[in-house]
């Protein structure tokens, strides 16, 4: 019973990660405006929000340039989630980059940062007043339920999160488990411990290759690319094709002894390199990936406290699921090496 409990923890964790992380709204956004630059002089702005409720409320609509406000003359709602904006940019906005910012009962303020580059600048204008609340009075929620953020570029691909950075925490867990049967193979000369380490890193590189995949994907979306000269993407690729090799090299060497402590001295080897090109290179150079190389880490940015509520079982969910993968194949192992020797008999 007791080995049972972690494996219905595992499934529970699961199926909410699914649930929750797949069913739950992401809070109002701006995706996409007419254009991406103004000038002083009359814009009309057409603007389309994703979740966005424009109909039928109170809608103001203006853009902010370093605590500097320009009012829109009129505002338009085409629909629910596109409207029409009419202003007089003045010249003078101080900044270059201009942030535009929407206001409607149901949604509260919506803000689309660095939505424009500012043309005619100067030293500042005469403030207006259009600003209604703050930009955190919606509290992450839609009609008052939960809403996960909603960022420029992710969109719904943020979702992915749940997926793609759990795939890396656990095939680290099951290379740590394999790493640690390597080292007892070394002390004992097992060939069972032998056999679990080699089970471990095969489960692995099924997280690893789902991280990759999972990544490419993310990359797609976000980058427009399937892949890019990256230091972190390349130095995930590189861990899993080092315990690549692991497999080859357990694959040429036909006596089981000398297989077992060969395999078990190249393991260690490549867990140092995997944690190296995982954790260490990437940090030491410029790098698209968030929390290397100088940008900013996922959770600065975005993993806001509504996400963690799906984020950490998922992690915790994950590793569980491919410690019990694991277990199941190494149960056959074992099985399998006892009817070897029956038949042997």
């Amino acid at each position: 019973m007791k080995g049972l409990r972690w494996k219905v923890l595992a499934t529970a964790l699961l199926l909410y990660v699914v649930i929750v992380g797949l069913r739950t709204p992401l809070r109002p956004a701006i995706v996409q405006t007419s254009v991406s630059r103004i000038a002083p002089g009359e814009l009309t702005l057409d603007v389309w929000g994703y979740n966005t409720h424009f109909l039928d409320t109170t809608l103001r609509v203006w853009i902010e340039n370093d605590s500097q406000h320009v009012c829109a003359l009129s505002v338009e709602a085409l629909s629910e989630d596109h409207l029409r904006a009419n202003f007089t940019v003045p010249a003078g906005l101080r900044s270059e980059m201009s942030h535009l910012i929407t206001y409607c009962d149901h949604d509260w303020e919506v803000a689309r940062l660095g939505a424009f580059f500012t043309e005619g600048r100067g030293n500042g204008i005469i403030d207006q007043p259009c600003r209604i609340v703050s930009y955190a009075s919606s509290q992450g929620k839609i009609n008052g339920d939960l809403a996960f953020p909603n960022r420029n570029i992710l969109n719904e691909s943020i979702r992915n999160l749940f997926f793609h950075v759990p795939m890396w925490f656990t095939m680290v867990v099951l290379m740590s488990i394999g790493v640690w049967k390597s080292i007892r193979v070394l002390r004992t000369n097992s060939l069972e411990d032998d056999g679990a380490a080699s089970v471990a890193v095969q489960v692995g590189l099924v997280f690893g290759a789902l991280g990759l995949i999972t990544g490419s994907l993310w990359a797609r979306v976000t980058w427009e690319t399937w892949w890019t000269s990256d230091p972190k993407l390349n130095g995930a690729a590189a861990g899993v094709l080092i315990y690549l090799a692991y497999l080859v090299l357990r694959g040429s060497v036909p006596e089981p002894a000398k297989r077992a402590r060969l395999a078990a001295i190249y393991s260690i080897f490549a867990y140092s390199f995997m944690l190296l090109f995982f954790f260490v290179l990437p940090r030491l150079n410029d790098s698209l990936h968030p929390g290397n190389g100088g940008n900013p880490a996922f959770g600065t940015y975005d993993l806001d406290n509504r996400l963690r509520t799906v984020f950490y079982p998922a992690c915790l969910g994950w590793i569980l699921f491919g410690v019990w993968m694991y277990d199941l194949r190494n149960r056959l192992l074992r099985l399998q090496n006892r009817l070897s020797d029956a038949n042997d008999q």
